[in-house]
């Protein structure tokens, strides 16, 4: 448990200096800052530049919008910066032959993976939090009373779940391919595969894609209220299976 603890530590010495938590950081800020910015005043900006003569009716913004528009960054662009900082997250290690010194220390193998694992999680978890506060306190700021929407605990448990998810496929392909290009490639490419599945329609209730797609239907009353607890089981199952693997793998591999 202490090695287990260092190492994971190491990690998030690591995030620090090569500015990794700090651009993380920044980014998630600016999404929960503009988010419900861009619900509130995107309307009149809209307005402003229309033609004249040229009259489209725009609803009154909602709590609802600040809420979709959060999602919908945080799951397309918020889940990209996820991968590409975590897609190093073995390749340096390979190429710096860093771990060769501590394994042969003692440290095991399913250590370096948990404790990576544990910090990458921890990375995204500590984002998505701060992202989801600023943008709480500005929905409430401007929508106190409709700013807990209904759907809205589920739908952002979903994608933080879906994030987790994302974390863990990143650390297996980090396993299997020596290269921050191949780990962005593997985790893509399982990407696509779940949005391929999820035109089957049988698939689709339990498909883990559904944790970062699904969140606005279910705030607009197009699901049902647990309808993401399904996707969420099998992402669990997913996220399970990927550290196993990695795990497996990586005490095969030649450092």
């Amino acid at each position: 448990m202490r090695a287990y603890a260092a190492f994971t530590a190491k990690e998030f010495t690591e995030y620090t200096r090569t500015y990794k938590l700090l651009v993380i950081g920044l980014v998630f800020l600016l999404f929960g800052i503009s988010s419900p910015l861009a619900a509130k005043f995107m309307p009149e900006i809209i307005s402003q530049f229309m033609p004249a003569g040229i009259e489209i009716t725009i609803t009154e913004p909602a709590a609802l919008d600040s809420w979709m528009q959060f999602l919908k960054n945080i799951s397309q662009i918020g889940a990209f910066v996820l991968v590409i900082l975590l897609s190093g997250i073995m390749a340096g290690e390979y190429s710096r032959g860093t771990l060769i010194h501590i394994l042969t220390k003692g440290l095991s193998r399913k250590t370096v993976i948990l404790s990576k694992f544990t910090a990458a999680a921890l990375l995204w978890t500590g984002a998505y939090l701060l992202c989801f506060g600023v943008a709480y306190g500005y929905t409430w700021y401007f929508w106190r009373k409709t700013v807990n929407t209904p759907g809205l605990a589920e739908a952002i448990t979903a994608l933080w779940v879906f994030g987790i998810l994302l974390t863990a496929i990143t650390v297996l392909g980090g396993v299997l391919v020596r290269s921050s290009y191949g780990t962005l490639l593997f985790t893509g490419a399982l990407v696509v595969i779940q949005i391929l599945l999820n035109m089957l329609p049988d698939v689709q209730d339990y498909n883990p894609i559904q944790l970062a797609n699904g969140g606005t239907p279910l705030m607009q009353g197009q699901l049902e209220s647990g309808s993401l607890i399904k996707p969420m089981i099998v992402a669990a199952a997913g996220i399970a299976i990927c550290i196993i693997a990695a795990c497996a793998a990586f005490n095969k591999k030649k450092l």
